[in-house]
């Protein structure tokens, strides 16, 4: 059977426009009373009505951006760091890279790959843990601004980044991940 969105589907769905009642009443040709009386539950609209609503609804949506779907704060490392602090940050998060910073700015990421690869390379694993971060960290993950789309951002985690830095006037606010994507989407 079809569920119609009514009450606080309703409402939950003009918040994620960004309406106000008072707007969406105006894009759909009704008042905004009526509006506040189907989102409290107080009153069925007429299925014309309701259909009305939810096309005035579609015709605001605005696109996603990847503010929408980041994650914040994002955990960093500066490049100065030793190599241990990130093995623990990232054993302790359960994360699988971290952006490295210099002076605040991105400079470079260092990935468990990349640092499977170091142990590989080091005759002992105790000065892998003491070696600065900068000196195994590789080339940083890609960023977009806060308003970018999310398309820009599937497309860059499809052609297999990891993940993507959102950066607001140089610096960086959020990071969006696969599970990120898949989450918000499937959950709105």
């Amino acid at each position: 059977m079809l569920e119609v969105p009514v009450g606080e589907e309703l409402r939950r769905l003009r918040k994620e426009a960004g309406l106000t009642q008072r707007e969406l009443a105006k894009l759909a040709g009704v008042s905004q009373s009526l509006i506040a009386r189907i989102e409290s539950g107080t009153v069925d609209p007429r299925a014309s009505t309701l259909r009305r609503i939810l096309q005035a609804l579609a015709s605001a949506r605005r696109p996603w951006t990847v503010a929408d779907v980041m994650h914040s704060p994002v955990i960093t490392l500066d490049a100065s760091e030793p190599v241990r602090k990130a093995v623990e940050v990232m054993e302790r998060e359960g994360i699988s890279q971290i952006p490295v910073l210099k002076e605040g700015r991105v400079v470079g990421c260092v990935y468990e790959v990349g640092l499977l690869k170091a142990l590989r390379r080091s005759k002992d694993p105790k000065t892998l843990l003491d070696m600065r971060v900068e000196e195994v960290m590789e080339d940083p993950l890609p960023m977009l601004s806060l308003n970018s789309s999310l398309d820009e951002a599937y497309a860059l985690l499809l052609s297999g980044k990891p993940a993507v830095l959102v950066v607001d006037e140089g610096r960086v606010v959020g990071i969006v991940t696969k599970i990120d994507v898949v989450a918000k989407v499937v959950k709105s």
